[in-house]
């Protein structure tokens, strides 16, 4: 166990749920477009609504849809940042149901493609990713995390964890959800190690997988509590 696992993140504070959290739920959202995002809507959930500008909430979003770790000394200056590159994003304030209060859903699009990711930052930076394009999923951003989308059909999963076992690739976690049967259906596989390249390319040339994405982590999966840098406005 390290240091790091004892203390938690080093972070630009004050807060560690919603600033280092907040930038990680932006990290995993690019992640998830796999394209640089050029508009971002952002709805804020209860807490994050409520006291996100004084926590840096909204500038950590963004920084984190930037690519920038929760570290970066640029992140108080994200929104400028956001400018120079033609990042466009808007913040709203949304009643996401019966989840976290420092939750948020961000809408990004860029390069041609689009995806919808809610996510909560439950505390010492943790966060938890609870839908991605309106399909449940649970992941922590503390794991290579596999993500595809299919049609619902019988024998997909066997064939992805096939491939899986042939790379040599152990699964710590999986959820699948479908928007109904018959439908399509998003899987979200928490791996021990990362998909290799070969392994990757191979399964992106499925006819059966609309959309694969290898999320890689955004966080140490042992942070339970904050290492502060500074402060943001």
């Amino acid at each position: 166990m390290s240091l790091l696992d004892m203390i938690g993140p080093v972070m630009i504070g004050p807060s560690s749920s919603h600033t280092a959290g907040a930038c990680r739920i932006g990290q995993v959202a690019r992640q998830l477009l796999d394209a640089v995002p050029e508009q971002a809507e952002i709805e804020l959930h209860a807490s994050f609504a409520k006291t996100g500008k004084g926590h840096g909430t909204h500038l950590a979003l963004v920084a984190g849809l930037l690519g920038y770790l929760p570290d970066d000394e640029r992140l108080p200056q994200a929104f400028a940042e956001a400018e120079a590159v033609g990042l466009a994003f808007n913040f709203e304030t949304a009643d996401l149901g019966d989840i976290h209060p420092n939750s948020a859903r961000l809408s990004v699009s860029g390069g041609g493609q689009s995806v919808s990711v809610t996510a909560s930052s439950t505390g010492g930076g943790v966060i938890e990713v609870i839908r991605v394009d309106g399909f449940k999923v649970s992941f922590s951003g503390g794991a290579h995390t596999l993500l595809t989308r299919y049609p619902d059909e019988v024998g997909v999963i066997a064939k992805v964890a096939g491939l899986l076992a042939a790379d040599g690739v152990n699964i710590a976690a999986l959820t699948c959800d479908r928007n109904k049967r018959g439908g399509d259906a998003l899987l979200s596989i928490e791996l021990d190690q990362p998909l290799g390249a070969a392994a990757q390319a191979f399964l992106q040339s499925w006819p059966e997988m609309q959309w694969v994405r290898m999320v890689e982590p955004v966080m140490d999966a042992g942070i339970v509590a904050p290492v502060l840098l500074g402060t943001t406005a």
